[in-house]
């Protein structure tokens, strides 16, 4: 039996999901080609590439999950996909003045396409693009810790958790090596397109990506945007339908940077990566998941994390194409 997305996720067989669940997790165990944890972040670089969860969370708000689910994990680029909704409900499509929407086509952390195009990132999922949504966040604040605490509130509503947090042992090492990112910043900042100093936009930028969850948490904050912008958790609306829509259509050609091209191809969801190994993925009108596997491939997606979905997505015929 299968799926697809105009179903409901109450239309979801919970035994079939749950065998799904189990039988990819016993598989992925099992490999021995796991990929490479990020080295270029100390904490992120000591993780053991061992570690595997996956949950899903159902539009009716039902949670499955199998591995280990509950483990917190550095999220890191996938809290852009939270940013990124908070700055629109803030600044509204004013923002894509100072950023784009297009697919960027090179590493995630490239300063070359930035320069070509005078200081407009190409879209808001790429590092530079997330800096500037980070300053028309602090633009509101004025202050780097308000800031910073108005994302965590956030992200603690849509996961319905208050435990939700940022580890400043990763936010320190972020802040000890992101000189390329420093450089984006000021990049950024001498194009006119950072209100704020980089400094303080670096401030913001090194905590949201510090922020830890587990699979179960993730699989929880991500599914408003399965559910047509409301929590199934709570009932409350976080963004109307249409904003839902479209922040899924950025995931789905931007999410995974340089490689989004081959996981549409490969698992046709809307997804974001992170480099500390998880993937959020949503599945319109049924699910939101989070996989998490700290190994990585060439591009700074999770090797196992992208196997685990296009399992998933074959086996309940999830992909939105």
């Amino acid at each position: 039996m299968t799926h697809t997305p105009a179903q409901n996720g109450a239309a979801v067989d919970g035994t079939e999901l749950e065998t799904a669940l189990q039988e990819i997790t016993a598989e992925l165990q099992s490999r021995s080609e796991r990929g490479q944890p990020a080295d270029y972040i100390p904490p992120l670089a000591r993780v053991d590439p061992a570690h595997f969860g996956i949950a899903v969370t159902l539009t009716d708000n039902r949670l499955f999950a199998a591995g280990e689910a509950e483990m917190p994990f550095s999220i890191q680029s996938i809290s852009k996909v939270f940013t990124l909704t908070l700055a629109l409900g803030m600044a509204g499509d004013s923002l894509w003045r100072r950023v784009g929407r297009e697919p960027s086509g090179d590493a995630f952390n490239s300063i070359v396409l930035l320069e070509h195009e005078r200081g407009i990132p190409r879209n808001p999922f790429i590092n530079a693009g997330a800096l500037v949504v980070a300053d028309a966040l602090l633009s509101r604040a004025r202050a780097p810790r308000e800031t910073i605490g108005e994302i965590l509130r956030f992200l603690r509503f849509v996961a319905d958790d208050e435990s939700v947090a940022a580890d400043p042992a990763v936010a320190r090492a972020e802040k000890a090596t992101g000189h390329r990112n420093a450089a984006l910043a000021n990049y950024l900042y001498s194009c006119g397109n950072l209100n704020n100093p980089p400094d303080h936009v670096l401030g913001v930028y090194f905590h949201h990506c510090a922020v830890t969850m587990s699979c179960a948490q993730l699989a929880r904050a991500g599914a408003f945007l399965a559910n047509g912008g409301r929590n199934p958790a709570t009932g409350r609306s976080v963004v109307s339908p249409e904003r839902a829509r479209r922040i899924n259509a950025l995931m789905m050609t931007c999410g995974h940077y340089d490689g989004s091209g081959d996981f549409a191809y490969r698992v046709g969801l809307p997804s974001k990566s992170g480099v500390g190994g998880g993937i959020l993925a949503v599945v319109p009108g049924v699910a939101s998941v989070a996989v998490w596997s700290p190994g990585l491939n060439g591009q700074g997606n999770s090797l196992l994390g992208i196997e685990a979905l296009e399992m998933l997505s074959h086996r309940m015929g999830w992909s939105v194409f």
